[in-house]
């Protein structure tokens, strides 16, 4: 006995949309059922329909592949590196880098030094010292090396300023903070460091600017070093 038409619809879409096909039929009217219209039509009415087997079920299913969605992760803003916040500065880093810095104007100053000083000295010996050694009453020769030793001296005091300068380009990001950091040590230092008005052969002023000071343990050291002079001026006194 032949099954109603909207029975077989019901349990076999997929053979049901077949048969419309093979006859002609819009895939949209089946068994007198009304074809949907077009301005009503969604993106899923018009993907296409695929079977497939369960096993479970023992009759074919129809399912509409689903089309996959753009992630939200690829539209998000990336920040890169360079655009991102510097972290604060903290204690242990402006040690080290003050370290850094004043290694780098040590190296500096003595590769001026040693560079004035030997173009000083070979304009002079050019000729250019001869003037001046007819106007000091001294052996040429004497004349001519105290002014190289002013020219070596000239580029040692002009190193740190050159060492600063290629400094702060490499570590630029820091020169605020830097800036920041050493006024409030050298405030800290200030504050802390002992009177040098008491201070003798027996008992010398422990590094009055705090240069040694390398680390936050230097620091704390340095502090100790302070009041251990304190007690050591006080036992004299008394």
């Amino acid at each position: 006995m032949a099954l109603p038409i909207k029975t077989f619809v019901l349990r076999y879409p997929c053979q049901a949309a077949a048969a419309a096909v093979a006859t002609g039929r819009a895939p949209g009217f089946v068994a007198g059922v009304p074809k949907v219209s077009s301005s009503f039509s969604t993106v899923a009415a018009a993907r296409p329909l695929s079977c497939l087997s369960s096993r479970l079920a023992g009759r074919p299913q129809c399912f509409t592949p689903a089309v996959p969605t753009t992630s939200t992760r690829a539209s998000s803003t990336h920040v890169s590196p360079r655009e991102a916040p510097s972290a604060p500065l903290d204690w242990n880093t402006f040690f080290d880098l003050r370290t850094k810095r004043r290694r780098v104007q040590m190296v500096f100053s003595v590769a001026s030094g040693l560079g004035t000083g030997f173009v000083g000295s070979g304009a002079l010996l050019a000729g250019a010292g001869e003037a001046m050694t007819e106007h000091i009453p001294l052996d040429p020769i004497v004349t001519l090396g105290f002014a190289t030793l002013a020219f070596t001296a000239l580029g040692w005091l002009i190193g740190p300023t050159i060492g600063s300068y290629f400094f702060w380009l490499r570590y630029h990001k820091w020169k605020t903070q830097m800036t920041i950091k050493e006024a409030e040590f050298f405030t800290r230092i200030k504050k802390h460091r002992v009177d040098p008005s008491n201070s003798s052969t027996s008992n010398p002023v422990p590094d009055f600017y705090g240069e040694k000071i390398q680390s936050v343990a230097g620091y704390r050291r340095w502090l100790k070093d302070q009041k251990a002079f304190d007690k050591k001026k006080r036992a004299d006194f008394v």
